[in-house]
């Protein structure tokens, strides 16, 4: 985690300088009073710059901006705690835990991933812009139609249904979520300048004429029940913070385990490399690399924070504009910038520990029917199952307590990998979800469901009709 002052002496100077040219044309051609962006690499602040009108004598990276739907993630942080301490499971029901006018068929999973079919918007008049007076209690968040869809069926996303999960976190622990946020996240990764109402120093929010450069002051609303939509205000140092921990996880507040789960896509394909939104998390493809993180944006302020995990690092981009979208873009090319102009050092090569000798024989060359793949030991006792050739389906398996494997990614998520043995033993073929590997194509033996033919494998002259 970041626990060092801000220094960008381990950047190279024409990564410096390419930076500093991203963030200065975003701020230009986004015309936004003012940008301040960040990168975070291998859990450390490396660069931080801004451009515009900040508040005087403040650095870049300690001035606060409302940060807008990341808030959310905030939020599933929360939610995801619950569920890894036994009190909740993402299957339950909201209505099981809260009283709701709407949402309670929903599931906790689905409330996380916007799949719940609940309306985008609170009941009007426009909430990010009025006081949360106006919508004291749940009953007040939702218009005539607060259901549009069926719970499950499609994303569709939703504001209210972070307010419900907020008030989901506040039912169980007892006290308003933003205490626990601070109390259970901000406070053990040291993130003291993310708050509910903006500390000084910070950016005020504007509107920009779309037709003539001038600006039209915007409210900043406490929002009361939406708050957990999008009410917090940080700093790019902040962010960097909670970046590295999105990427690496801190078992104070929840392993990077729990993290990897939130990073997939629900609602859609299952696996590495696609897009779409987790528990809490946007995915998305950009020059090959898969990104997780959210843009936010409030009356007055836009914000985005990406990270690649694979790269180990992540940009940070805050302006004080309604509505300049560059920032998802110059966040993005700031991540691309350091991870291209200088990749990541390749930890070195060690050999596994502790390395059982029934799993060492699993490992090589295994054929479903006549199509082949290999096996690889990874460490923990993980396997990794991958095609050889142009298809078929592979997958990350976790080790289990009763000696079998779980699927990680796509087609076998979820699904057990059972080595079956002989009678003296021996390994006889692996049972993927019902799928038979064996060690030859269609090895004989009784193994392959339906049998193998006793004849064998044919050449041309031995087939019928040549």
């Amino acid at each position: 985690m970041i626990d060092a002052p801000y220094d960008d002496a381990g950047l190279l100077p024409a990564t410096r300088r390419a930076l500093l040219h991203r963030l200065a044309t975003g701020q230009s051609q986004g015309r936004a009073p003012s940008m301040v962006g960040a990168v975070m690499r291998e859990g450390r602040l490396v660069w931080s710059s801004g451009r515009g009108e900040l508040p005087g004598g403040a650095a870049a990276e300690d001035v606060q901006y409302r940060i807008g739907s990341i808030t959310k993630t905030f939020v599933a942080v929360l939610v995801m705690r619950l569920r890894d301490e036994g009190l909740l499971k993402l299957e339950d029901r909201l209505g099981a835990y809260i009283d709701t006018p709407a949402g309670g068929d929903a599931t906790v999973a689905q409330l996380l991933s916007h799949t719940s079919g609940l309306a985008a918007e609170a009941r009007g008049p426009w909430w990010e812009r009025t006081d949360g007076s106006l919508r004291p209690g749940l009953d007040d968040l939702f218009g005539d139609r607060p259901q549009l869809h069926t719970p499950g069926r499609l994303h569709h996303y939703s504001n209210p249904g972070y307010a419900l999960l907020g008030a989901l976190v506040e039912r169980i622990r007892g006290e308003n979520w933003y205490e626990v946020l601070r109390r259970e996240v901000l406070a053990p990764l040291g993130m003291d300048r993310t708050t509910l109402a903006p500390v000084a120093p910070h950016a005020d929010g504007w509107a920009v004429h779309p037709w003539a450069d001038v600006l039209l002051p915007e409210p900043a609303a406490d929002t009361g029940r939406m708050a957990p939509a999008g009410q917090l205000w940080s700093t790019t140092a902040d962010l960097c913070r909670f970046a590295a921990f999105l990427t690496d996880g801190d078992e104070r507040v929840l392993p990077a385990a729990t993290l990897a789960e939130m990073r997939v896509p629900e609602g859609g394909p299952q696996g590495q490399g696609k897009s779409g939104y987790g528990l809490g998390l946007q995915v998305m493809q950009r020059d090959g690399r898969t990104l997780a993180g959210h843009m936010g944006t409030m009356p007055g302020f836009v914000a985005m924070l990406l990270t690649s995990p694979e790269d180990g690092i992540g940009g940070v981009v805050l302006a004080n504009r309604t509505s300049c979208f560059e920032v998802a873009d110059v966040a993005a090319d700031l991540l691309a910038t350091v991870a291209d102009l200088e990749p990541r050092i390749p930890a070195p090569w060690r050999p596994l520990a502790g390395v059982k000798n029934e799993h060492l024989e699993l490992t090589g060359s295994w054929y479903w029917g006549a199509a082949p793949f290999t096996l690889r030991l990874r460490d923990g006792g993980a396997l990794e199952l991958s095609p050889l050739g142009s298809g078929g389906r592979g997958s990350r398996f976790r080790p289990e307590q009763d000696g079998t494997w779980t699927g990680l990614d796509d087609y076998y998520a979820g699904e057990t990998l059972t080595a079956v043995r002989t009678a003296e033993g021996t390994v006889s073929h692996l049972d993927i979800g019902t799928f038979v590997f064996t060690r030859e194509p269609y090895e004989a033996g009784g193994a392959v469901p339906g049998g193998v033919d006793a004849a064998g494998w044919r050449a041309e002259e031995g087939i019928e009709g040549k």
